[in-house]
């Protein structure tokens, strides 16, 4: 899968893990920067990049860092197509793909157990969306990007 990494410099240090993590799985990583954690940046600069790339459909999917997440999630979820969704614990990992069909996962660097970090991107990739009556609401969500 072609993923999508972008983080502010709260974010650097876990995206970097990130990516080594999903490298040794054999995703494809398409790094929107930042370069480096020392250099304060402004998150939506780099999430909209990668939110871009996926929803443009160069990427499958994004994974956005920040220190909570939230400011990475209100930049994703500008982007038409883009389903960004905050995930702090297992359960709602596995409910945005599952009932969301999230494309983008938004963790926070300064609330995210780093023991957890590969057991809910690996959730979170490997779950499938369910459809049924969950596209039918993604569907009007879509909709409303639309009008």
């Amino acid at each position: 899968m072609k993923i999508a990494l972008a983080s502010d410099h709260r974010g650097f240090e876990f995206k970097n893990m990130i990516t080594t993590f999903l490298s040794n799985l054999g995703h494809e990583i398409v790094d929107y920067g930042t370069l480096n954690g020392t250099d304060s940046v402004d998150y939506p600069d780099y999430g909209l990049q990668a939110a871009t790339a996926v929803g443009r459909g160069e990427c499958e999917r994004a994974i956005l860092i920040c220190g909570t997440g939230l400011g990475m999630s209100l930049v994703a979820n500008k982007v038409k197509g883009v389903r960004a969704t905050v995930c702090h614990d297992l359960y709602t990992v596995e409910m945005s793909r599952k009932h969301n069909d999230s494309n983008a996962l938004c963790l926070g660097a300064d609330v995210v157990d780093e023991n957890l970090l590969e057991k809910k991107i690996k959730l979170w990739l490997e779950t499938p969306f369910e459809g049924g009556r969950h596209a039918r609401r993604v569907g009007k969500i879509m909709d409303i990007e639309s009008s």
